[in-house]
């Protein structure tokens, strides 16, 4: 089954965020469980999570059809001491937010090097990360989201993920989530439906398809390959709607959280819709 959704507001309360995903047809959404560019929040009220886990039944949502997403400050390949610290607290303090809302993935952005140390020194430190806070939580599993590769930011290239996950220990609390924008500004094409299979293939072979636990779906106002990152609504951007039909026909897309990011909510339910019927071609 496809389960697709979108990146919807946490505004008022999470537990709005199933409301806001069911108003616009989703079988699987995102959010954000606090203020993504803020360090710290209030812990999660007793009362907030009772709510959000009563809307997930309500409604249907199992924790497998639920991608959130960290911080945009966190990052855990910082090459300085403190801000590295900093940022692992942050990460722990997102990962145990999402177990007591009983979520089971939290998608993240990998890290940056700063220009200050070497690409695999970045690479360890983001498995050192991952494997500390595997070590103070219970199951929540670590979900790197590649990246389109702009300034130090590393994750832009499928090897780059697997030598993350190469170095995690526990291989059953991590994985990756594949944003489609991201991988088109790295250079991974995808404008017809053979290029869109052959990056899925490529990350099979690189990384390996047990891992793909999430997917952004998003169109590119940037160029390929320009490490630029600018998504655009699904057949508005560079990339056109041919490779996203043949993702939705793929079995490998299937039971996994495939997540809108575009960039006008108000034709989310189209897009999803659109999304829907391809994969019943």
């Amino acid at each position: 089954m496809k389960t697709i959704g979108a990146h919807v507001s946490a505004a008022g309360g999470v537990d709005q965020a199933v409301a806001r995903a069911v108003e616009i047809g989703a079988n699987a959404f995102a959010l954000f469980t606090k203020n993504q560019r803020q360090w710290k929040a209030k812990p999660l009220a007793e009362e907030t999570i009772a709510a959000f886990k009563q809307a997930c039944r309500d409604h249907g949502f199992s924790p497998a059809q639920i991608l959130p997403h960290d911080s945009y400050l966190i990052n855990l390949g910082h090459p300085e001491p403190e801000a590295l610290a900093k940022s692992r607290a942050a990460f722990l303090d997102e990962c145990q937010r999402c177990e007591q809302l009983g979520l089971t993935l939290l998608n993240f952005h990998p890290g940056s090097h700063l220009g200050r140390i070497s690409e695999s020194e970045c690479l360890k430190r983001i498995a050192d990360s991952i494997n500390e806070t595997h070590a103070a939580t219970e199951f929540v599993v670590a979900v790197i989201e590649n990246t389109a590769g702009q300034g130090s930011n590393l994750g832009f290239r499928f090897e780059q993920l697997a030598e993350i996950i190469d170095q995690v220990e526990d291989k059953s609390r991590v994985g990756a989530c594949i944003d489609t924008c991201h991988a088109f500004a790295a250079g991974y094409d995808l404008r017809s439906a053979e290029d869109a299979i052959a990056m899925l293939d490529t990350f099979a072979s690189v990384v390996g398809i047990e891992f793909l636990r999430g997917m952004h779906l998003n169109d590119a106002k940037s160029a390929f390959a320009s490490r630029v990152d600018r998504h655009h609504s699904l057949g508005k951007g560079n990339i056109g709607l041919d490779g996203f039909a043949a993702l939705m026909r793929d079995s490998r897309t299937d039971d996994i959280p495939l997540i809108l990011e575009t960039v006008e909510p108000a034709i989310w339910p189209d897009e999803i819709q659109w999304l829907r019927d391809q994969s019943l071609t």
